[in-house]
């Protein structure tokens, strides 16, 4: 086995800018607890996977659950709720509120928000270890 028990070996995570993304809208639209996953054995360079949250049982050493939300700034966009595009719509007076425009308002809203989004990456994240907080790098790709 290469690598090492121990979380505080990570120096840096590298995630997909798409998994960051999906698992944030999974939280905001489904009320879902996706998470990004670092599994062991651990190094200093790791990627965090997008994985189902749940109480799964795992060997020692257990693999490191990252929230998306700790991977985005708090001055990122929230994320737009079919509400908040309907009122949107219905307050343009230069279109008539109908139920497709609405879907399609929406869809351009949260499209709109996937790209706004990864402009709020942080370059770093605290994780959650068994000894404790460990402060690491974010690389994010794509």
């Amino acid at each position: 086995m290469t690598g090492s028990p121990d979380p505080t070996a990570i120096r840096s995570l590298a995630v997909a800018a798409e998994d960051v993304v999906t698992a944030l809208e999974a939280v905001r639209r489904s009320g879902q607890d996706p998470v990004l996953r670092v599994t062991p054995p651990f190094s200093g360079r790791m990627r965090a996977r997008i994985h189902r949250d749940g109480a799964a049982e795992y060997d020692e050493p257990a693999p490191i659950h990252v929230d998306p939300n700790t991977f985005v700034g708090e001055s990122a966009p929230p994320y737009p709720t079919p509400a908040e595009t309907e009122d949107d719509l219905r307050d343009d007076e230069t279109v008539e509120y109908t139920r497709e425009r609405h879907r399609e308002r929406h869809a351009e809203a949260v499209t709109a928000w996937r790209k706004a989004v990864t402009d709020h990456f942080v370059d770093t994240v605290t994780l959650e270890t068994r000894v404790g907080p460990h402060e690491v790098g974010v690389t994010v790709l794509g």
